[in-house]
């Protein structure tokens, strides 16, 4: 048994010791070369940054969607959801899209009666229905009517 022990080599502590250390090194030579190419402007970046104008920004209009109260059902902790937002939409479509409030309404209270509960508690949930209404809206008013979904109050009582 000596002889399968004696055959056996232990790798030397040395050649890690040396890899962790070039690892190191490159890692530090990669972090100040970021931070120099950083502060000499030459790699581009949104940090202190005005924002840009957006043609959206200037053109648009905003619609009211009439104010919509959800009885949320005995399983809610809150029993209602107050809910107001605004539709931006370009100004040319501003017309149609006023014309189509009763049927935006009558969607966005069909589906924030159908809303799990639990959603209403979810950090993101608010999100992921802001998206969800939208897309209801987007699919009704047709092809670049509607921009964004704005949400002006949204109040659990």
């Amino acid at each position: 048994m000596n002889a399968v022990a004696d055959t056996e080599e232990t790798p030397p502590k040395k050649r890690t010791f040396g890899i962790v250390v070039l690892a190191g090194g490159l890692l530090v030579a990669g972090a100040a070369g970021g931070f120099l190419l950083m502060q000499s402007g030459l790699l581009p970046t949104m940090i202190n940054k005005p924002m840009e104008a957006t043609p959206r920004g200037t053109s648009g209009a905003f619609v009211p969607v009439d104010p919509i109260l959800v009885s949320l059902g005995p399983a809610a902790a809150n029993r209602h959801l107050s809910f107001r937002a605004q539709l931006e939409v370009p100004k040319e479509h501003a017309a149609a899209v006023t014309e189509m409030m009763p049927r935006f309404v009558d969607v966005l209270n069909g589906y924030l009666r159908a809303v799990d509960v639990r959603e209403f508690d979810d950090p993101l949930g608010l999100i992921r229905m802001r998206g969800q209404m939208l897309r209801r809206i987007q699919m009704m008013a047709g092809d670049g009517r509607v921009d964004d979904l704005l949400v002006m109050e949204f109040v659990l009582n």
